[in-house]
């Protein structure tokens, strides 16, 4: 009887195990490289439009608008960062409730609305006023074309608030992104999704402008309406092979809380032991999937809220959130901590190189732009030599320099991503000075062929003479651009990377504030005679002083990362990981950038204890 019983009680949990790794399998084939087309054709479309409106904007705006110059840019970079501080709205949303996918579908609809919106006032000859050739005393646009052009922008900036912070996440989802298997892969997921968007900005700079500026505004505007529409369908359509985190409640009342126990227990004795502090895995479960976060010895006044008292467990033995919180979410909040400062860099730098789509363009349109006598480059067109850069640097980032870095360095990736970040501080103060003396060449042929006072003249020196700074700015984009994204990804909280990939974008939005009040006080404050940055004429102006503001700023910025950075504690933390012969638990510390791994295999069945102090 007893043999019996025992094979039924085998057979049983064969079974139960057969079951489990069944689901396992289905589990893992969600997600994976497959899903990438799908996924990316929504960012992709997103990027070509974005690139093919805001790279010739300022041509829209001061030609077909005749909006002054000044005005005319400090639209686009309040418009550019409007677009850039939507996604924390977006990140709220995806991290709280509604889950990545389907911010990612909505917002995508309400984007189609807004370039549906800016299509009709491109179309419409009542949305826009009479032409103005000769750039002399042109008719500006009114307050209600004005108005119909904002509300547009405005739709496109929250629609972009939603796909921002969600695709590039969602897209990393779909992979193992844990540290074990990124050292290991020959290639860098953030690298390549930066390509493609490279990919879809220079389709978008060479045929959207092209269209823009040589068949119209109506057609130039509507293809990428056309086919950010299809984009949505596509990902759609690959709703099915999505592997699709659920949202583990809101990142900020979850930092709000830690916050409010922490104070309300100040004045408690913190226990010399971390192990003491209180820990409750099946209450983190939805917000570690793949790790949990370990105590780190950083803002030690924060621990204060893991610390049990009497009080802070009812009846049904759960926790009072909002007077004890686990170590997993103090950690979240002191990770947050301590990714801001690095993040404050990259604001200033933004602000530095926002001329590239204003004032850069105003001086290519200036300079002699003929390829052959019938063919002549679009102004806006010449920040495909910058994409063009990037979408060669990656390659070589990561097959030259990468394997090349590794030698020197004995890391799998080469650098990490603040060293990373560093030389693209570093590359973009020498394109900065680089645009100044080339605005001295520029303005220098201009006296010598009498056009000082000819705005609208074609000045007799090639365009590619602005060929260096925009490739400089290239360059720097591929260090610090992707070093940036994936560092924010990296070393942000698994259940916050959606309103990580948001800060990416707002730091791009207050470099774009940033911008507009440099602009608006070198304007305001340089004069009427001699002034930086004239409405009109640019070759009167004193552009290249601008460049040396900006470059002396730059210097004080990277002066200021590099303390950051040379101070920076990498997060603690406990990553699941699966194995051949089962899930184990990988322990990871990284402190004072440098990785310690720690491997206990029991510690993963135990749980800390709960002591009452």
């Amino acid at each position: 009887m007893e043999p019996k019983i025992e094979l039924q009680k085998k057979m049983t949990e064969n079974g139960e195990e057969k079951k489990r790794n069944g689901n396992k399998y289905k589990k893992k084939q969600l997600g994976g490289v497959r899903t990438m087309p799908f996924i990316l054709a929504n960012e992709i479309c997103d990027r070509f439009a974005g690139a093919g409106f805001y790279a010739n904007m300022i041509t829209y705006l001061t030609q077909v608008l005749n909006l002054p110059l000044v005005k005319a840019s400090n639209t686009l970079t309040n418009f550019g960062g409007t677009s850039s501080f939507t996604p924390l709205i977006g990140a709220f949303i995806a991290d709280s409730f509604a889950g990545r996918y389907w911010t990612i579908v909505v917002a995508s609809i309400i984007y189609v609305l807004g370039m549906v919106s800016i299509t009709l006032s491109a179309v419409l000859p009542k949305l826009r006023p009479p032409p103005c050739p000769s750039q002399v005393n042109c008719q500006e646009a009114s307050s209600l074309q004005l108005w119909v052009l904002y509300i547009a922008l405005l739709l496109t900036s929250l629609g972009t608030g939603g796909i921002r912070p969600c695709v590039v996440t969602f897209a990393a989802d779909q992979f193992d992104m844990t540290k074990a298997q990124t050292d290991s892969r020959s290639w860098n997921f953030f690298n390549w999704y930066y390509f493609c968007m490279g990919m879809a900005s220079l389709t978008a700079l060479t045929v959207v402008v092209y269209i823009q500026d040589n068949v119209s505004w109506g057609w130039g505007l509507g293809v990428p309406t056309i086919v950010m529409g299809i984009s949505i369908v596509v990902f759609v359509l690959g709703s099915r092979l999505y592997k699709k985190i659920k949202p583990g409640g809101s990142p900020f009342v979850r930092v709000t809380q830690v916050i409010v126990a922490a104070v309300k227990k100040r004045n408690a004795v913190t226990p010399n032991d971390p192990h003491l502090l209180y820990e409750n895995k099946e209450l983190d479960a939805a917000i570690s999937i793949n790790g949990r976060l370990l105590h780190s010895d950083q803002f030690k006044w924060l621990d204060h809220a893991a610390i049990v008292t009497d009080s802070d467990i009812n009846e049904s033995n759960q926790p009072n959130l909002w007077r004890l919180a686990t170590v997993h979410r103090i950690e979240e909040l002191k990770s947050i901590i301590r990714m801001l400062p690095i993040w404050a860099a990259t604001i200033l730098l933004v602000a530095s190189h926002s001329h590239l789509g204003s004032f850069t363009i105003q001086q290519a349109r200036s300079m002699d732009r003929h390829l052959s006598p019938s063919f002549q480059i679009p102004p806006a067109s010449m920040s495909i030599f910058s994409t063009l850069t990037v979408l060669i640097g990656l390659p070589l980032y990561e097959r030259l320099f990468v394997p090349l870095a590794r030698r020197f360095t004995g890391n799998p990736v080469g650098i990490t991503c603040l060293q990373r970040m560093g030389i693209g501080f570093g590359v973009n103060i020498i394109a900065t000075i680089a645009s100044g003396f080339i605005e001295i060449r520029r303005k220098t042929a201009a006296a010598q062929n009498n056009l000082l006072d000819q705005p609208t003249a074609v000045i007799p020196i090639t365009v590619f003479w602005l060929l260096p700074q925009y490739c400089l700015h290239g360059l720097a984009e591929v260090f610090m651009s992707v070093g940036h994204l994936e560092f924010l990804y990296d070393q942000s909280p698994e259940s916050m990377r959606s309103t990580a990939a948001a800060l990416f974008w707002i730091a791009i939005a207050m470099g774009n504030y940033i911008s507009t009040l440099m602009v608006s006080l070198v304007h305001q404050y340089t004069g009427k005679n001699r002034n930086w940055l004239p409405d009109r004429n640019l070759n009167r102006g004193r552009l290249e002083n601008y460049y040396w503001l900006v470059t002396a700023i730059q210097v004080i910025n990277m002066i200021y990362y590099v303390i950051c950075a040379w101070n920076y504690t990498y997060k603690p933390i406990n990553e699941q990981t699966e194995t051949e012969s089962g899930d184990e638990d990988l322990e990871s510390a990284e402190q004072n950038g440098k990785l310690s791994n720690f491997l206990d295999a029991d510690k993963g069945n135990k749980e800390l204890e709960l002591v009452k102090n």
